[in-house]
């Protein structure tokens, strides 16, 4: 018995061993539905609406909207909320605009990674801009205050626990190092050309 599970265990290693191209290739297909879901998602009101904070707060990015943080806090929506003055207010803030052109670049970072698996080149251009979109992203953790749970009178607030908004961010550690994983592959296939 426990020879045949070794064996079986044996064969299971054996498997996952060679199944890194497999992986490299499932990484750059999760980061394209990843890229070009959020990035078409941008061209919705509601998810314009909800990256005011993360942008209005972040001093690479705050120049692109006409208002300067914390005014958007009293125009804020409900997700799939629609109030006509805070609608105005967002189109007078470049929310809309903003958010459309990030959902082009987003999306297009996506199709770059994902065509590395049949041009290394176009890729590894590709694997860099999600690297350095990703670094940009997790910046929020430092800049928006919203990323942490308010103080609102409970014990429970501030770093380091993560509000709804800081939990999504956080979440792009895990694209940073497949984007790494994926340019040290890339960078490979083309020193081997």
């Amino acid at each position: 018995m426990k020879t045949k599970l070794t064996t079986l265990f044996n064969g299971f290693l054996k498997v996952a061993a060679s199944s890194n191209r497999f992986g490299l290739n499932l990484m750059r297909i999760a980061i394209l539905v990843i890229f070009v879901w959020i990035g078409g998602l941008k061209f919705y009101n509601y998810e314009a609406d909800g990256i005011v904070p993360f942008v209005a707060n972040s001093p690479f990015m705050s120049f692109f909207y006409n208002q300067d943080a914390p005014d958007y806090k009293q125009y804020k929506n409900a997700e799939g909320a629609f109030v006509a003055e805070n609608h105005a207010w967002h189109e007078a803030n470049n929310t809309y605009g903003f958010s459309h052109g990030l959902g082009i670049m987003i999306m297009s970072i996506g199709i770059l990674v994902f065509l590395g698996m049949f041009f290394p080149k176009v890729g590894f251009v590709g694997e860099i801009l999600a690297i350095i979109m990703t670094i940009g992203t997790l910046s929020f953790l430092i800049t928006t205050p919203e990323v942490w749970v308010p103080d609102l009178g409970g014990p429970e607030h501030g770093f380091p626990l993560l509000s709804g908004a800081g939990r999504l961010v956080i979440k792009d550690i895990a694209i940073l190092a497949g984007a790494f994983i994926l340019l040290s592959d890339t960078a490979r296939m083309i020193l081997k050309k």
